[in-house]
């Protein structure tokens, strides 16, 4: 195949394009600013309260708290559970490292277990011998947008009495089981980061509850401690929602199932047109899962090789994540060692997270496809 011209209508292809998305909900999203500007409540105002009712009833949860961001999230909700020094916290060895940044900032140890080849979410079978008399809590990953296996890990985290903190900062929308992501443990996180399938324009956080505890030590430690001004019970932090994204937030939470639909139509046309093609591995969606592909990512030989090439053609492939966390130069004092984790370190080796964005046109998916089948 010879190499597009730069002229060409269909490139570069981007692994997401926030500006098409802005281009449609400009006028909604000036207008939203200009209410929060005119209003002067710049800090916790009635844009953060809103979204937090907005996202709570999208989630089909009791109670939301906006935070800064997604590793914010997590690590305020561990906190808020009172874990921290000397405790375990179970969790995927194929994450991005915010997971388990959260952890450890929470004065906790990750324990990592290894994923499931089909799905790339933490294998279920891996965690029950993970578990010892310091483990507090579990901590799934959504990875990519597609459910973890959520029913054994909360009748595993039953059984020995331990929390279930969702990471669901890829998995806005998505449903296990006709349920939403979440809403199925003691509390779920998000992040909205501007790529994310619900992304604000800058950095920006939830945790969503049933639990109205946590609500109340979430709302004060993100607020340096305090329910009434001077007056700080707990040693909190610095992490609000910040009113003008929350008031974008709302704007676009609206749009988002039908996002995440055209999300799933674009997965299905890759699958469609790379069906059949021997050396690509296509993304499973579980049988229990609505994925709502945050990205969609494939597995395929001499990856290194195979983006470089595509990268060179303007299409905006990408890895995520190309080293296991347990792999990483932060986690080293965790003491784990190269083929402790054997499937997410072969994953790591062969993922490829192509372009999808909800406006991809069907000519840039065939481009993509067509770049691959020639390699």
């Amino acid at each position: 195949m010879t190499s597009p011209s730069i002229q060409d209508p269909f490139l570069p292809v981007p692994l997401v394009d926030l500006q098409a998305q802005y281009a449609g909900i400009s006028a909604e999203v000036h207008e939203a600013i200009r209410t929060v500007l005119e209003r002067g409540d710049f800090v916790l105002g009635a844009a953060v309260a809103e979204f937090e009712k907005n996202f709570s009833a999208y989630c089909r949860a009791k109670f939301a708290v906006g935070v800064g961001s997604g590793l914010d999230a997590l690590t305020l909700t561990l906190k808020g559970f009172g874990i921290g020094p000397g405790d375990e916290v179970i969790t995927a060895a194929n994450t991005f490292v915010a997971t388990t940044l959260a952890i450890v900032q929470a004065g906790a140890k990750p324990v990592l277990a290894d994923c499931d080849l089909e799905s790339g979410n933490i294998d279920v079978r891996k965690i029950e011998e993970k578990i010892t008399p310091k483990t507090k809590a579990i901590l799934p990953v959504h990875l990519y947008g597609q459910p973890a296996d959520m029913d054994p890990i909360l009748d595993m985290a039953r059984r020995h009495g331990l929390k279930v903190i969702e990471d669901a900062c890829q998995a806005h929308g998505a449903e296990y089981k006709g349920r939403r992501c979440g809403s199925l443990g003691d509390a779920g996180c998000f992040s909205f980061y501007p790529g994310k399938n619900l992304g604000a324009y800058g950095d920006g956080g939830c945790v969503v509850t049933n639990d109205p505890e946590l609500t109340e030590r979430l709302q004060m430690l993100r607020n340096y401690g305090s329910k009434v001004k001077y007056h700080h019970e707990l040693q909190g932090t610095n992490s609000r929602l910040d009113t003008l994204q929350a008031a974008i937030l709302n704007v676009k939470l609206k749009y988002l199932d039908g996002w995440n639909q055209k999300r799933r139509e674009a997965a299905q046309t890759y699958k469609k047109i790379l069906s059949g093609v021997s050396n690509i591995v296509l993304p499973a969606v579980m049988p229990y899962a609505s994925h709502i592909f945050h990205l969609f990512v494939i597995r395929i030989p001499e990856r290194d090789r195979v983006l470089k090439e595509l990268q060179t053609r303007k299409i905006g492939a990408g890895i995520h994540y190309p080293i296991p966390v347990h792999q990483m130069d932060c986690h080293r004092d965790l003491g784990y060692s190269a083929g402790a984790f054997p499937v997410s370190e072969k994953l790591a080796k062969e993922i490829l997270s192509l372009p999808i964005y909800p406006e991809i046109s069907q000519e840039r998916i065939r481009f993509v496809c067509d770049g691959l089948r020639s390699k």
